[in-house]
């Protein structure tokens, strides 16, 4: 296990807002998508980040074991799916520890690829940017038919998922959209919670900083009226 790498974008050894209890949280480099209002557009280059051995990833979270056996390990991103080899490694050895394991995932990366990890991690917080393809191309430069199709498959192997929405203003915060989202999500027994989470431009400096164009400079946070309001439609 030592001997498989890959590249890590920062650690969080305390979180709490990425799968249920008090978790560590590696974020890994590299992402397909570049969605409008990412908050990290740093982790979007895959030769970027620190290279780390998953044996090594491993030694770190078990350190941190006695702050974590009520919660676990999330591997996110970026995108964690890209680095299949290193992200199963990861996965068997929590798994060798006992340790309750999610995937943070956009879901972009085709089954071909993902389907063993999904089988693998004991939850799936899948990041549905867009129900309509077209908005999830303007949002993303990407479509969603690989996250639905993860949807499907996490459904068909009944792993459970927490579903992330972002609500953007004047993009995802919309009455039909929310609508439609909703009753997608309806017949899918494998859901157990939706989370909807308000956007926001903590990162907007990290754009400026890169010498990108941040399109959503004028776009602002919605109000917590606005997030109620979109609730409802759950």
């Amino acid at each position: 296990m030592t001997a498989v790498t890959g590249r890590v974008h920062s650690i969080e050894t305390f979180g709490t807002l990425d799968g249920p209890g008090v978790r560590y949280v590696l974020f890994l480099q590299g992402c397909p998508l570049r969605c409008l209002y990412c908050h990290n557009p740093d982790s979007c280059a895959a030769d970027a980040g620190r290279e780390m051995s998953a044996g090594d990833v491993l030694a770190d979270i078990l350190a941190y074991r006695k702050f974590i056996r009520s919660g676990g390990v999330t591997l996110s991103g970026g995108e964690p799916l890209l680095q299949p080899a290193f992200v199963r490694e990861v996965l068997s050895g929590c798994r060798a520890n006992r340790l309750h394991t999610a995937l943070d995932t956009s879901g972009a990366v085709p089954l071909a690829v993902s389907r063993p990890l999904l089988e693998q991690a004991d939850l799936v917080l899948l990041d549905i940017k867009a129900l309509d393809n077209g908005l999830c191309q303007a949002l993303t430069g990407a479509g969603n038919e690989n996250t639905l199709a993860t949807l499907d498959y996490c459904e068909s192997i009944r792993k459970p998922v927490w579903v992330r929405h972002v609500l953007v203003p004047g993009y995802t915060l919309d009455g039909p959209h929310l609508a439609a989202l909703a009753r997608h999500l309806k017949k899918y027994t494998a859901v157990q919670k939706v989370e909807l989470l308000p956007f926001h431009k903590m990162g907007e400096y990290k754009w400026a900083e890169l010498g990108y164009v941040y399109r959503l400079a004028q776009t602002p946070a919605p109000t917590a009226e606005a997030v109620e309001w979109a609730k409802a439609f759950f």
